[in-house]
């Protein structure tokens, strides 16, 4: 499965420590392994999931979605919960 990345979360991802980043990819495989994991929204954000792990012992959402024509996860945003559907729009 390809794996494409928005700026957004490029950004994101380039902010985190060491330990974060492990803890990101392993949310990743797990999305690899089976992308409707992720619940899926409706209203202004229809067809977008969101997969809530936790990082460091603090809950992160994962916002992407899947092209299926093409075999791809687009990452959207990471983050925690505040202001994070409010700026995913």
């Amino acid at each position: 499965m390809h794996i494409e990345q928005t700026t957004r979360f490029a950004k994101a991802v380039k902010k985190l420590h060491p330990n974060q980043k492990a803890d990101l990819d392993n949310a990743i495989h797990a999305l690899i392994a089976t992308p409707e994991i992720g619940g899926l929204k409706k209203g202004d954000l229809a067809g977008v999931r969101v997969y809530k792990f936790t990082m460091q012992n603090q809950l992160t959402l994962l916002a992407y979605r899947l092209i299926e024509d093409v075999p791809c996860l687009l990452m959207l945003s990471m983050g925690s919960h505040k202001n994070f559907y409010r700026d995913l729009k």
